[in-house]
């Protein structure tokens, strides 16, 4: 459903919770279709963006280990987005 979310499970170092949290928004974003939260829409918006990055954090803490690692790089990792963001590629956690 969401092509633009990277696959988290198996990842070297582990996912984390920026990561996590970063696809569960993007997940709600495309579900609700509310790209930009208004006074309204933030506050269920924001509680279903935790209510799914739990969720996600515990089904990849159950989930066994995978044999290959994901084909692509989550957002966070890339270098450009590094950049944009304004941080160093080495930065743990990012």
């Amino acid at each position: 459903m969401c092509r633009n979310i990277t696959t988290l499970r198996g990842l070297e170092p582990p996912a984390t919770a920026e990561e996590i949290e970063a696809a569960a928004r993007q997940f709600v974003r495309k579900i609700s279709g509310v790209t930009q939260p208004s006074a309204t829409t933030a506050a269920p918006v924001d509680k279903a963006v935790r209510d799914v990055a739990a969720a996600a954090t515990a089904l990849l803490a159950e989930l066994p280990a995978r044999r290959q690692p994901p084909v692509t790089v989550p957002p966070l990792r890339r270098p450009e987005v590094q950049a944009r963001l304004g941080r160093s590629v080495a930065e743990p956690g990012g």
